[in-house]
């Protein structure tokens, strides 16, 4: 009976992975759907995000399409920020640091909201800092 009560974390352990590699698997499938009318598409697990045309659309990955949706046009963005952790970055050449623990992309709108694109990986998000950037400079 005590070999059977110490596997029982063990089983509950296993259904909980196999239970959250099935709800990523949702999540991955639901995001293809909804990426596919995008020119440009990004997926991650705090946010999805994707260009079509003068349009940036972004919002929460969920198993069914992602949730709390916005849509902003290229002409009312002010200007973009990069930001890890703290910091701020304005220069698109800039280094940036390879590790952080909150990445951002804070889009500051003409009206004065400042919307933000949460990211998990640096690189992603520099990639995506540059571009809309370039995209900015030539509106």
């Amino acid at each position: 009976m005590e070999r059977g009560l110490l596997w029982l974390p063990l089983l509950v352990v296993f259904f909980w992975l196999a239970w959250s590699g099935w709800n990523e698997y949702q999540k991955i499938e639901s995001y293809k759907r909804w990426a596919s009318q995008f020119e440009r598409h990004k997926y991650d697990i705090y946010s999805v995000l994707g260009q079509k045309d003068d349009r940036l659309t972004w919002g929460k990955p969920t198993r069914k399409d992602p949730q709390n949706l916005q849509t902003v046009s290229f002409a009312d963005i002010a200007r973009i920020r990069f930001r890890i952790d703290s910091k701020f970055f304005d220069d698109q050449d800039a280094e940036f640091p390879l590790n952080g623990k909150q990445i951002s992309l804070e889009l500051v709108l003409k009206t004065g909201e400042m919307p933000s694109i949460r990211f998990t990986d640096v690189n992603i998000a520099s990639n995506w800092y540059r571009f809309l950037s370039d995209r900015l400079a030539t509106e």
